[in-house]
């Protein structure tokens, strides 16, 4: 197999220094503002980002400590999954997934809200969330549909006893 190398080309600045007390997923971050720094080098691809209302960001769990191909997910009533049904930092891959909101573009900072990224955070990679190609309709989302996320109180791993 061969092995595969990322360089990071940004890093991603949160309130956030505590796994335990970030939130679980970006709608859950309350509007939580933060910036993500794009090293100088890749600036140029940052034309024409400021006419998007939301990114993809891709980034590197970087505390990650290891894998485990079955773990508990934040919700779910502390039942065991297959990690790949579940959105938790210990994969065998540590790549992380979030939408976030672009509120500014300051030269080599996007300024942003609905974080739930760990501050320092190397960044991946940069996409923009367009509708017409990223909206489905019919979504089933498996176990996660039975968990009624609209009553889910709180937020972050230590609020939800499961750290």
């Amino acid at each position: 197999m061969t092995s595969i190398t990322h360089t990071p080309i940004g890093v991603i600045h949160s309130p956030f220094t505590d796994p335990a007390d970030t939130p679980i997923q970006g709608v859950f971050a309350d509007g939580t503002r933060g910036e993500v720094e794009v090293f100088p080098e890749y600036v140029d691809g940052l034309k024409d980002i400021n006419g998007f209302s939301h990114l993809i960001l891709l980034y590197h769990f970087h505390l990650a400590d290891g894998y485990s191909l079955i773990s508990k997910p934040f919700i779910g009533g502390g039942v065991e999954k297959g990690i790949f049904s579940i959105r938790h930092p210990r994969r065998p891959n540590p790549i992380g997934i979030s939408i976030v909101r672009l509120e500014n573009v300051r030269g080599n900072i996007l300024e942003i809200c609905d974080v739930d990224i760990l501050d320092g955070t190397p960044l991946l990679d940069i996409k923009p969330f367009v509708h017409q190609f990223d909206h489905r309709a019919d979504i089933q989302s498996g176990w996660v549909d039975d968990q009624h996320i609209d009553e889910v109180k709180y937020k972050t791993p230590r609020a939800l006893k499961t750290w």
